[in-house]
């Protein structure tokens, strides 16, 4: 064979190869999550049609969620943030964790100066913001509660104060921590607004189809009045203020009329009266009002439908098909009607197209973290909430991952000896035999959401 003929057998050989190498790529390469979707934040405003006087309960809200605290405004003895927007503030401030994580401001001699912290192993730079419960105390009972990462200990202003960090190390090593991040709280009023009865009726519509896909699903209810709570992970808190003040005292370390009693009670770490925050006066709010007024005047984020980025509006159109062909909206029920009688005029009546039935599922053991909240029990999560999901970076209540993809699949779990099967199998079964096309649509109307 001449040398000439070899050189072209030699091209066409690569050619081939190269051609079928690419053709395995694309054909295993599978569907891709968009990613955070571009362009303006769509949320962080207040609901359209406030009174003036509304108005201004919304922007001092937003004021006081913005404020940092100091140590002598009361934050710790123990705590994990000095701020609320600190850690809701993807995309806007009332949101998520952002791509910077903040709490590496803790230790910073230059920063905040709480410089006696080590920042736990958990906490890294660009991962998510993580609160940290422990499901067991030594004794081998229940603990299940938040503990604080930081202690404000060293600071310039604490003086006195001794105490010390939690081991964390020991916990992860003894696998004995689960994680939380940020729920976003955009449209919050709107999910306040609506009736127990109209989530009670959702939960029950539809009883034959959700049977047939393995979906069953009930409420947390509130241990006094038996009403249904909503927010948190686990729908473990029933209104705003009680959410805003437990949040206060958890995370900042901040007492408040909601939540009188400080967590640690060690008398050198005390620099300012308890509790901390106040109603002043007749004509003064305290903090957690202003909080509830913030979130329940914050408006939900805005979708996008005609297309955003390389994804077409059809695209989208035919992703929100397979949303409900797939049996997702059977437990992420797209929208809900708040109460038509409700006192807040911008509140009544309206359409929240929030896509979660509020109510606890069980998700089996992959996603299950052994901890019990009111009713909830350890395999069992409220529907999050899918309105801003474009925007958002980290996903699942412990922010294991920041793929679309990942996250839909994970929600799929067999069941073992201690938790039942995830109720969501079926559906997840259904998407992983879609086609790449299909899957990808899927993802694209996630994302613009």
């Amino acid at each position: 064979m001449s040398r000439a003929k070899i050189r072209v057998l030699s091209a066409l050989t690569i050619m081939l190869f190269l051609g079928l190498s690419q053709s395995l790529t694309a054909q295993f390469r599978g569907a891709r999550d968009p990613g955070v979707r571009g362009g303006p934040a769509g949320a962080g405003d207040p609901l359209p049609g406030l009174t003036t006087e509304q108005a201004g309960m919304f922007t001092t809200g937003l004021d006081d969620f913005s404020e940092e605290e100091k140590v002598a405004d009361g934050v710790g003895p123990r705590f994990n943030f000095v701020g609320c927007a600190g850690c809701h503030a993807q995309p806007a401030i009332g949101g998520t964790s952002p791509a910077v994580n903040p709490l590496f401001r803790a230790n910073d001699p230059n920063d905040l100066n709480f410089a006696s912290n080590v920042i736990p192993s958990f906490i890294t730079r660009g991962g998510p913001i993580r609160e940290a419960r422990l499901q067991f105390n030594s004794d081998g009972s229940r603990d299940g509660g938040v503990h604080a990462l930081f202690v404000i200990s060293g600071h310039p202003n604490a003086g006195g104060c001794n105490i010390r960090q939690e081991d964390f190390e020991t916990q992860v090593r003894n696998r004995n921590i689960i994680f939380r991040i940020p729920s976003p709280v955009f449209g919050a009023g709107l999910i306040e607004s609506i009736t127990d009865s109209a989530i009670l009726a959702n939960l029950n519509s539809n009883s034959f189809t959700k049977s047939n896909f393995g979906i069953s699903g009930r409420v947390n209810r509130n241990g006094n009045d038996g009403r249904v709570a909503r927010f948190g992970w686990k729908a473990q808190n029933p209104s705003l203020l009680v959410f805003s003040a437990e949040a206060y005292n958890v995370e900042m370390g901040i007492t408040n009329e909601g939540f009188p009693i400080e967590r640690d009670e060690t008398p050198s770490c005390q620099f300012a009266g308890v509790p901390n925050d106040v109603t002043a006066s007749v004509g003064q709010i305290n903090a957690i009002d202003n909080f509830g007024n913030f979130q329940r005047f914050l408006a939900p984020p805005i979708p996008v439908t005609t297309g955003f980025g390389n994804v077409s509006g059809n695209s989208i159109f035919r992703g929100r098909q397979q949303f409900s062909n797939l049996g997702c909206a059977l437990s992420h029920t797209p929208s809900l009607q708040t109460n038509p009688k409700a006192s807040v005029g911008v509140l009544a009546g309206k359409t929240a197209a929030l896509f979660s039935d509020l109510a606890l599922h069980q998700m089996g053991p992959g996603l299950a973290d052994d901890i019990l909240q009111g009713a909830a029990r350890g395999d069992e999560f409220r529907t999050a909430p899918l309105w801003g999901l474009g925007k958002r970076i980290f996903f699942l209540h412990d922010g294991r991952t920041d793929d679309l993809d990942t996250a839909i699949k994970t929600h799929r779990s067999d069941g073992n000896l201690r938790f039942g099967p995830s109720e969501a199998n079926k559906v997840i079964d259904n998407y992983n035999r879609l086609s790449e096309s299909d899957q990808q649509d899927l993802l694209n109307f996630l994302r613009s959401l």
